[in-house]
């Protein structure tokens, strides 16, 4: 492990992440109808509900519940109301599950309702750009708090944008909105960074800044890379969103040895095997000394015993 990895925790409402043992993942639960994957599958409270218990058995760390769509061509956000309606049928619930749950959310008022319902993180994808307000309830309520990288309105942050560097211009931002978390009183701890791949930025600009992870890992908070099934994929592969698992499990082990620690995917049970036997091959003992994960150990002594 890179020294500059070595000994990052994210403090969240109700625990601690020790990253520099092994890496996180978070599950994605849409209760929307036009999500870019899966759109209006989760949408009845009772399918959102079971689909959060099967990520936990699948190994999420986290269950990351959006209700609003940020997909290219979206259209108009729907207002707080409707949004908060669509969390309050289900965060209580997972709350009193014994899951952690984020809420991913760039308005204050859901942000400020849902951490009162227990959420443990705040996931804004605007970096607090729309509402830097957000970040005092995140202070008061000692949650964690994920800063992406996007650039320009909510409905407009899949415009195009020209960068000269666009790594270095995903630095910059992160390390401004950062400042601006912890002014609000977020403390450093709690705070982890998302370049925002496929937000901003063309399927090679995505890239560039996946290859440029190395320069994030210096602002010293966990990076958080979401990946999972995203256009930019296509790139390479020119699959249907359908057919890119395999893509953006290559995209997240790369993400990984390059400096990702927390992961978010819409496939939790994939993506906890292949950085489980990534971390495997790269340190017998994964990630700063902790036990080899249980689900790596039992397969390999079933397979001693065969």
């Amino acid at each position: 492990m890179r020294p500059d990895l070595a000994g990052l925790i994210l403090v969240y409402r109700t625990g601690s992440w020790n990253l520099s043992e092994r890496v996180r993942v978070v599950g994605i639960l849409n209760l929307t109808s036009d999500s870019f994957y899966d759109g209006g599958r989760y949408r009845e409270p009772a399918r959102a509900l079971s689909r959060a218990e099967a990520m936990a058995a699948e190994g999420a760390d986290a269950v990351d519940v959006g209700a609003q769509s940020t997909r290219p061509g979206a259209g108009a956000p729907v207002g707080v109301e409707e949004e908060w309606e669509r969390l309050r049928a289900v965060v209580p619930d997972l709350v009193r599950m014994g899951l952690t749950v984020s809420v991913d959310t760039y308005r204050a008022e859901v942000a400020r309702r849902a951490l009162d319902a227990g959420a443990a993180m705040v996931n804004d994808v605007t970096g607090l750009t729309a509402e830097p307000e957000l970040a005092s309830h995140v202070a008061r309520s000692g949650a964690a708090l994920v800063l992406m990288h996007a650039l320009g309105a909510p409905d407009h942050m899949h415009d195009q944008v020209t960068y000269e560097d666009a790594a270095g211009s995903v630095r910059s931002f992160l390390e401004r909105q950062m400042r601006v978390a912890v002014a609000a009183g977020v403390a450093e701890e709690r705070i982890a960074l998302d370049p925002g791949i496929g937000f901003s930025k063309r399927a090679a600009q995505s890239l560039e800044v996946l290859r440029g992870l190395p320069r994030l890992t210096s602002l010293g908070r966990p990076l958080y890379i979401g990946v999972s099934r995203k256009s930019f994929l296509a790139h390479a592969t020119g699959r249907p969103v359908e057919e890119r698992l395999a893509a953006g499990l290559g995209a997240t082990i790369a993400a990984v040895a390059l400096g990702a620690r927390i992961v978010r995917t819409h496939d939790v049970r994939e993506t906890v095997d292949a950085v489980r036997i990534a971390e495997a091959v790269w340190n017998p003992s994964p990630l700063g000394g902790g036990p080899m994960p249980a689900p790596v150990a039992k397969a390999a002594s079933a397979e001693a015993r065969t």
